[in-house]
């Protein structure tokens, strides 16, 4: 397949600025739906189970539709996915301020933001990237890209907490549900052509064939599976964390800066691993990123929870956060190419909602249970060590296909 030439004014830096601004437009909402879970489970006399199973949901509903989104990018252009992925989040935004049942919820917060993220978030606009951009642009526009995404959950979230309190929970979404919109008009900087025959090349490989050779790659396989603990993590604290620390005496406002910090945070996480997975073996990369958040939640649970300790922990996990998606990509890429990116992205990405679907909706019932949100936690630093494991053994080289090897 062709890529889009990046001639006249699309010049590669506005190609990523333009990523950016999705990203973050795409990634703040979803970083604050944490704040809604107390005020709207209480106006509608919900537990914490009933809300916590919507957005575990959409995580598994954002998964599902993440290959799926990710292929017709692939094969028919990056702009339709990011316009109707935009379109359904705007939606979703704004049935779920009017949900009074948990039907209702389960439609707007899990059905149409999950399968709106699908199409709009950074995965997306990575996979537009390494389409659009030039190889040697690859490695740290991923690390950008990822933290315009981190920076919008630093700017959406202080926010969210501040126009709750100004203008009430429904207002907010509906206002984050407007802003959804901005999608649209940027796409179009990140439009990438329809797979297309080239006169006189050998066959496109098809999605099948992509397909089956990813996953009889043991490396492939091994990705995959890790990011799952990445999905783990990341979901129950967005989601849980705010109640978390109301739970031990903390103000909405904490649990607003100490979300905020991580996406602080994460900025330099995220543009410090795309800068080092340029130059250093990427499976390292994730092992550290994996072993450090293990660490990182094992001290924050081993002392007693105040302000400090809680944006300390933030700044910490920060740096880990979505630290794991430049090298990921950077894997992909490098042992298939970009033909099929997004579609395989995709699916390490649904390994990953799997693991939000479970953080998320077992913190839940944990809570609702015990009291407590203990079991999750030791489960995060049980996973985190397993998946530091398993990067290990990844190896990052290009797929030797028969055309190739007959070349």
């Amino acid at each position: 397949m062709r890529s889009t030439p990046t001639i006249g004014w699309r010049t590669p830096a506005v190609i990523l600025l333009c990523g950016c601004l999705v990203s973050l437009v795409s990634f703040g909402p979803r970083a604050t739906l944490g704040f809604f879970l107390t005020p709207q489970s209480q106006a509608n006399g919900w537990g914490r189970d009933v809300f916590a199973f919507a957005l575990a949901l959409q995580n598994l509903l954002w998964g599902i539709g993440q290959p799926l989104a990710g292929a017709i990018a692939d094969r028919y252009g990056t702009m339709r996915v990011l316009c109707v992925g935009a379109t359904l989040y705007a939606i979703g935004l704004v049935m779920m301020a009017y949900s009074t049942t948990p039907g209702m919820l389960d439609m707007s917060a899990g059905f149409f933001i999950g399968f709106g993220l699908s199409g709009c978030t950074f995965t997306i606009v990575l996979a537009a990237y390494g389409k659009l951009l030039p190889e040697s642009w690859r490695s740290i526009a991923f690390g950008v890209g990822t933290a315009a995404g981190s920076f919008g959950q630093f700017l959406y979230s202080p926010l969210a907490v501040a126009l709750i309190g100004g203008v009430g929970w429904q207002n907010t979404l509906v206002t984050f549900g407007a802003a959804m919109l901005l999608v649209l008009p940027l796409s179009l900087v990140l439009a990438t052509r329809p797979a297309e025959p080239v006169p006189g090349a050998a066959a496109p490989q098809s999605i099948k064939a992509a397909l089956s050779e990813a996953f009889a790659q043991r490396s492939y396989v091994l990705l995959v599976l890790g990011f799952f603990t990445c999905g783990f993590q990341l979901a129950f604290i967005t989601i849980h964390m705010p109640a978390y620390l109301l739970d031990r005496g903390l103000s909405a406002e904490i649990g607003g800066w100490t979300i905020g910090v991580i996406g602080l945070f994460n900025i330099v996480g995220s543009l410090t691993s795309g800068w080092l997975a340029g130059r250093l073996p990427k499976r390292y990369i994730l092992s550290v990123i994996y072993f450090g958040r293990a660490l990182a939640i094992l001290a924050f649970i081993s002392f007693p929870v105040t302000p400090a300790t809680s944006l300390l922990f933030g700044a910490a996990m920060g740096l880990f956060w979505l630290s794991t998606v430049p090298p990921t990509n950077g894997i992909v890429a490098v042992m298939f190419g970009t033909r099929w990116l997004a579609m395989l992205t995709g699916f390490a990405f649904f390994s990953h909602q799997v693991g939000g679907f479970l953080g998320v909706w077992l913190g839940g019932i944990a809570f609702e249970r015990t009291g407590s949100y203990d079991y999750i936690w030791w489960l995060s630093i049980l996973f985190g060590v397993l998946s530091g494991l398993i990067n290990l053994p990844i190896v990052e080289k290009p797929v030797l296909r028969p055309a190739t090897a007959a070349a």
